[in-house]
């Protein structure tokens, strides 16, 4: 009878230890349900299935369906033209506008002169490009000749005993040398004869101011064209088929009297594209000669300036 009543006994141990451990369990699940996010229930799960009906199929999203009265999307290239016009110019960009365009075209003129006369020496001959080396090598010379006479002068004056008479004696000279600069005394010495023969008035004064020029960068002291001292101040017009020089009307054939160097003077007139080119496409015929004496002779009155004053003391 005991054993009887103590095995009942024991049998309701287990059940104990059993909610014990739903207790332990419960209390674990409230912890992780503390430490897990809730979750969100949709819309479908909220109302819940109904029992025994089979489980709903997700609801797929339905893209908006386009408006009829939107604008259509434009292209980056589309973007960029609505942009860029129709323009929006203020008035300083299209005063910059201008003056970039004024400079380019300066450019451009000046590059085509430039090919110009670059396709004048490359299509010269070899012995024209000779002879134009030449002229500039004698002008190198002459300069430094002209300093070296300067240096000398420097070095007498400081070097003279009589100081007084070598400054006069410097000073006639160089009233000689200017004389003949000016015009208002004769020259004489080697350079060359120019004969231009216009037969059909086709040459015209910036023809023969060309020349005069040309000379005068060759080293040409004194020249006198048809018995017409030719000076700083001398001038050229035309005047119906003749030239005016300084207000004297001389007619063709034109003859120039130069001094100078002649190895300078004659190639200096003969370059490719030079005087004697350019005259003859206007169908005139030049002739130039070289002479060890060449007589200038041909006088201007001295004119004394209105306003200039010599500033030494």
């Amino acid at each position: 009878m005991s054993e009887h009543d103590e095995k009942p006994a024991e049998a309701a141990d287990p059940t104990e230890g059993q909610g014990d451990t739903r207790d332990g369990g419960g209390e674990s699940g409230n912890r992780l349900r503390k430490e897990l996010p809730q979750e969100v229930p949709g819309a479908g799960s909220a109302a819940g299935p109904a029992a025994g009906d089979a489980p709903a199929e997700p609801e797929t999203e339905q893209a908006p369906e386009p408006r009829a009265d939107a604008e259509p999307r434009l292209t980056g290239r589309q973007r960029l033209a609505q942009g860029v016009w129709p323009p929006r110019v203020t008035r300083a960009q299209l005063i910059v506008a201008v003056l970039l365009f004024g400079l380019g075209f300066g450019l451009a003129v000046q590059v085509a002169s430039n090919s110009d006369s670059d396709n004048a020496l490359r299509g010269a001959r070899q012995e024209d490009l000779v002879r134009i080396l030449d002229e500039l090598d004698d002008r190198t010379q002459r300069l430094e000749d002209e300093k070296q006479g300067l240096e000398k002068q420097r070095d007498e004056l400081e070097n003279s005993s009589d100081q007084a008479e070598e400054a006069r004696k410097q000073t006639v000279e160089k009233e000689r040398q200017l004389g003949i600069l000016a015009g208002t005394v004769a020259a004489q010495g080697p350079g060359i004869t120019m004969t231009i023969q216009d037969t059909k008035g086709t040459v015209e004064s910036d023809m023969l101011l060309d020349a005069i020029q040309e000379l005068r960068a060759a080293g040409a002291e004194a020249i006198q064209v048809n018995g017409v001292r030719v000076v700083a101040s001398t001038y050229l017009t035309d005047s119906g088929k003749s030239v005016g020089v300084d207000g004297n009307k001389i007619n063709a054939p034109y003859r120039f009297k130069v001094i100078g160097k002649p190895q300078d003077l004659e190639p200096a007139l003969n370059i490719p594209g030079g005087v004697v080119q350019t005259l003859e496409k206007e169908h005139a015929t030049v002739m130039v000669e070289r002479s060890t004496d060449i007589v200038v002779d041909a006088l201007r009155a001295a004119k004394r300036p209105d306003y200039a004053r010599s500033s030494s003391q």
